[in-house]
């Protein structure tokens, strides 16, 4: 069965490489994504395919249901873009100013509309039931899993998996993890208040860039004093603003950042030393401070029997060349509240582009379409030997 499964997404491929074309071309950014949602529900309603739409907002479902009993397995692909300026010169360049799939959202669509099109062409020879979720919105905390699931989108459903075209990882490699492979996403906000005075005479103000500088220095010891060495941690101050004309001392700054853990231990720590280390500060200064900590995506933590199992299957997949165990990756995802209900596993998908390679979130941000049939043929191997 599987071989031809593999031999219909070999004669799909140029399908693929249209669609995902198409959506490059046409992006929108998270929570805004109504005509892609469109497109991808007129996509399987054309050919028969049951399918949900509006589910926890832009998300949408489709159910695939074989001829024989067995195991209802999920598989995900998000589709939301960018804001983004596109600078590749290609002819697939985003038409839309300012916004672009500058992460590979695109392909991940793409890749499982086919596969869905050719589990439906052999419905008839399969076992289990496959749902094909299409998600909005992963880009954006609160991000669109979370609402999906709310929305009944794993009910009945015994295994998840999932995967990202990564464009840094080369072409043919499956990477995996048991455990956690990506980090929480959290987010802060910092407003130091001074008071401020003119530049000529410094000693009768508090000067809130100053005060805001030594802050910053002092943050950055949280991870290398308070957390363990042998795990991991980053703490990055990325903003930092105090405007005022030249001649004056700014009674106002603001800080902004993100924080990655991997464990929910670390993640409390943060939460607890920045509020620590922020109210010393403002002691040390006589200043004031507000401090917001907006929790984004929890890690994602994998399964060890379902990853495991991928390691396994992926290596007898074709045009898998190599599956490597790999580092987790500091990068945040809401595929973790899926892993959070349902077994499963999370892996990246080797896609490096031939010539420039850019990082994910680049505006020239593009990979090796080839890896999207990679993608298809090892996520349609997990779903199907799962019913063997």
């Amino acid at each position: 069965m599987i071989e031809k499964i593999y031999a219909e997404l070999d004669s799909s491929y140029e399908e693929m490489v249209d669609i995902r074309r198409h959506l490059h071309m046409h992006p929108e950014p998270s929570f805004n994504e109504t005509k892609t949602a469109y497109y991808i529900r007129h996509f399987y309603e054309q050919l028969g395919v049951e399918v949900k739409h509006g589910v926890g907002g832009n998300g949408v479902i489709a159910t695939i249901r074989g001829s024989k009993p067995g195991k209802t397995v999920a598989l995900r692909a998000d589709f939301d873009a960018l804001s983004i300026q596109d600078q590749k010169e290609v002819a697939y360049k985003s038409t839309v100013p300012g916004v672009m799939h500058a992460c590979g959202h695109d392909g991940h669509t793409a890749t499982l509309l086919v596969l869905g099109k050719v589990l439906h062409t052999f419905r008839n020879e399969l076992s289990g039931t496959y749902v094909l979720i299409h998600q909005h919105a992963e880009e954006l905390a609160p991000g669109g899993a979370k609402a999906m699931i709310e929305a009944g989108a794993l009910e009945g459903v015994d295994v998840i998996f999932g995967t990202h075209l990564w464009s840094t990882t080369p072409f043919g490699r499956i990477d995996y993890r048991v455990g956690p492979i990506m980090a929480a996403a959290d987010s802060f906000e910092i407003k130091i208040q001074g008071r401020g005075g003119h530049g000529a005479n410094p000693h009768e103000t508090k000067d809130a860039v100053v005060i805001a500088s030594q802050l910053v220095t002092n943050l950055q010891q949280l991870v290398s004093r308070r957390v363990d060495p042998l795990e991991s941690a980053v703490l990055s101050v990325t903003s930092f603003v105090a405007e005022n004309p030249y001649n004056i001392i700014a009674d106002q700054a603001l800080l902004g950042g993100t924080v990655r853990t991997f464990t929910e231990a670390n993640r409390v720590l943060m939460e607890k030393e920045m509020a620590r280390v922020i109210e010393g500060t403002s002691i040390a200064t006589d200043s004031l401070y507000e401090y917001n900590f907006m929790r984004g995506y929890p890690a994602v933590v994998n399964h060890e029997n379902e990853t495991l199992y991928l390691k396994e299957i992926a290596a007898g997949v074709p045009g898998v060349e190599e599956v490597f165990q790999c580092a987790p990756q500091m990068g945040g995802e809401d595929f973790a509240y899926y892993l959070e209900h349902v077994p499963g596993t999370f892996f990246f998908t080797g896609a490096m582009p031939d010539g420039d390679v850019y990082p994910h979130h680049h505006p020239k941000f593009d990979f090796k379409e080839e890896a999207m049939l990679v993608a298809a043929k090892t996520l349609a191997t997990a779903a199907l030997n799962m019913n063997e």
